[in-house]
Order: structure tokens, then sequence, then C-alpha cells
């Protein structure tokens, strides 16, 4: 099977650069695609220093969707938005105090890829972080998700109007030129011995022992032939058999609520899977109903309302509540969703202003048909 890699080179224009990021991406470029992703054959995408949050979301999602193995190669620079101190990966027309509207928030990696089978996805990442997110990185884990391997280095900002270079990106891409792809910890230290000369030895080292190890969810007894149950449903869902990946999936909550309890992250991650399920066999209103009810799930069991998993659970549900063309089942749902909303309102201004407004359309659309027949 083909695998997919992901090229994504970020950093500000300007002074506030602090790594030339772009700058290693023709020598990753000039590596075999097939070498790049340690598989046969591969579809490389490239993404050199984007402007917009949403255009990297949409190349990360469909990479995140593709078949195979997915290598994600991500270099550039950490900033913190100073309001949920939340680490971001700056991007072209990011400043300090625009982080949280023109940067990529890093839990959003994390939220895409949650959903591939263990052992499919591997990050590796060069990045450099500014003072405040260094110091903050110091003292807290830097989490990309337990469902990915993670390897590489986070390096502290350079001296000032210095503008440093991904030494140990190129230290990989190097490597790779050879047309050898040795296994990704062999090629991490190898990458790491040759920009040890460069006073790297204070940078956090990033590798798959550093960070959250996959949550454990029982093997199922039914069906017997399902031994990864994340494969079986991307499986079901890539053969749009909609209905046996919410079975399959049903069939992990209730195995994780009868073993850890229904407000559990287990219990949790496959509520979580099921609205995404619900969302790609075009069904919004339950897709938007179990999102609801993961928010305040969430928010029952203690979890702050700028948690990121509260946060992009209204929002999920948000999105998908807009995407209800049945007036009357909207309504049913704008309550709970307005309730919520007030408690978390997101990333996006005005979030509990569109649910007046939208509702309101919905109205004027009804009685519109109506007066039509």
């Amino acid at each position: 099977m083909p695998g997919t890699v992901l090229l994504l080179a970020a950093s500000p224009l300007g002074k506030g650069r602090l790594v030339d990021a772009a700058s290693v991406l023709p020598v990753l470029a000039a590596v075999p695609p097939a070498v790049l992703s340690g598989t046969d054959t591969a579809n490389v995408v490239e993404l050199a220093d984007p402007l917009e949050p949403q255009a990297v979301l949409t190349r990360l999602r469909a990479a995140a969707g593709a078949p195979g193995p997915l290598t994600v190669f991500i270099t550039g620079q950490l900033q913190i938005d100073r309001r949920q101190f939340l680490p971001h990966l700056a991007l072209a027309r990011t400043t300090p105090s625009t982080v949280r509207y023109t940067a990529f928030p890093w839990h959003w990696v994390r939220e895409e890829l949650r959903l591939r089978a263990a052992g499919t996805t591997s990050l590796v990442l060069d990045l450099h972080a500014d003072a405040e997110t260094w110091d903050h990185l110091r003292t807290r884990p830097f989490d990309s998700g337990g469902n990915s391997a993670v390897y590489g280095r986070i390096a502290p900002p350079p001296p000032r109007r210095t503008v440093a270079v991904p030494s140990y990106m190129k230290a990989v891409a190097t490597i790779l030129r050879s047309g050898h792809r040795p296994p990704l910890e062999q090629l991490h230290q190898l990458a790491l011995s040759r920009i040890a000369n460069e006073g790297s030895y204070g940078d956090l080292v990033l590798t798959p022992s550093a960070v959250p190890m996959p949550v454990h969810v029982p093997r199922p007894q039914h069906p017997p032939q399902v031994t990864d149950p994340h494969s079986a449903i991307s499986a079901a869902v890539q053969a749009e058999r909609h209905d046996d990946a919410d079975a399959l999936a049903a069939h992990q909550e209730q195995t994780a609520v009868r073993a850890y309890g229904p407000g559990s992250e287990q219990a949790l991650h496959w509520a979580e899977v099921r609205a995404d399920l619900a969302m790609f066999a075009g069904d919004p209103v339950r897709s938007c109903g179990t999102w609801l009810g993961v928010a305040s799930a969430r928010l029952a069991a203690g979890q702050a309302p700028s948690d990121p998993a509260v946060e992009a659970a209204v929002d999920r549900a948000h999105h998908q509540w807009g995407r209800i063309a049945d007036p009357a089942r909207a309504r049913e749902l704008a309550p709970t969703l307005a309730e919520l909303r007030a408690r978390v309102p997101g990333r996006r201004e005005g979030a509990l202003d569109h649910i007046q407004r939208h509702l309101n359309q919905l109205q004027t659309q009804s009685r519109s048909a109506q007066t039509a027949h």
C-alpha cells in the first residue's frame, strides 16, 4: 500500500522569524518519495510558509485520511497563545499578539491524527521555540497524541537578531538522500549525532518514550477477526459501510464503559470516534448530539472550559449543528449548544451570536418553503 508524506515548513515573515524553516524543503524534496515514506511508493504534499491555519488543517486532514503509512515532517517555530497558554506552530503572518488567530494550534495535530490506526503514523519534528514558549515547555509535556511515533527536537530561541538553521531536519534529509531509510529511531540518533557539535545539548529531544503512550482499549469479543478496531473501522468507512463502522465503535464504547466507567477517557475516546463516524455518514444531527454529550461529560468530570479536548468537542458540535438542514432538529439541539457555547466560547469570536443568527435563517427558509407550497 502506498504511503503518504506531508512536508510542512512554517515560520513568520519579518523580524519575528526564529528559524529559516523553508530552507530545508529543497533538501527534503530531493529525497525520493518512497525513501521519505519507507514504503514502495508514496504521495508527497509540500507546504512552504503557509499563510492561513485553515489551509494547513485542510492538508493535514487530507493526509490523515489517506490509507497506508503516514509520515509528517514539520519544521518551524512554536509560540504560545497568551490567553490559553497552548503551543501553536507560527505561520507566515503570526506575531506574538496574533498567535491565537494566525498560527496553527498544535493540538489540532493531535486531533486530526487520533483516528488513525496505531503504528501507521510518524512525526519527524525540528522546532524552535521563542523564550516564552521555551519556559512553558520546560515544565509541561509536549503532546502530539498517543497514536503517533514522534521523533525530533525542540530548540531554545537562538541569540538575538539571529535566524537559526533547521539543522536537525537538514541532517535527517541528508541521511535520507543516500537512498536508504533506516528505522526512525536509528535515523533520529544519526541526525542528533550530526548536530552534536552545534551546541544542541540543551534541546528538548522528542522520542516515542517521551510522549504519552496510547490508551489501552480491551480487544473486542465480537467479531473475533478484529485485532485493531481502528483499522477495522477505517476500512468500513472507506468501503462506505457506515453502519458496520458505527457498530464496531459502539461495541468498543460499551466495553470501555463497563471496564472504566462512562466518564473515562477510554469511553469518551470511542464516543468521539462515533461522532466522527456520524459526520462521515452524513448525519450531522447524530454527530452534533454526540459531540455535545462528549463536551458535557468532560465538563462534568472537572475539565476546564479552556481544555483543548473540551473546546474541540464544542467546536465540532457547533460545526455539525450548522450543517443541519431541518429547522426542527436544529432547534432541538440549539439550547444545549447555546448553553455549552456560553461556557466554552472557543477561538472564534461571536460563536454564541452565530447560533441565534443561524436559527433565524433556518426559520426564514422554513417560512419561505411553506409559502411556496
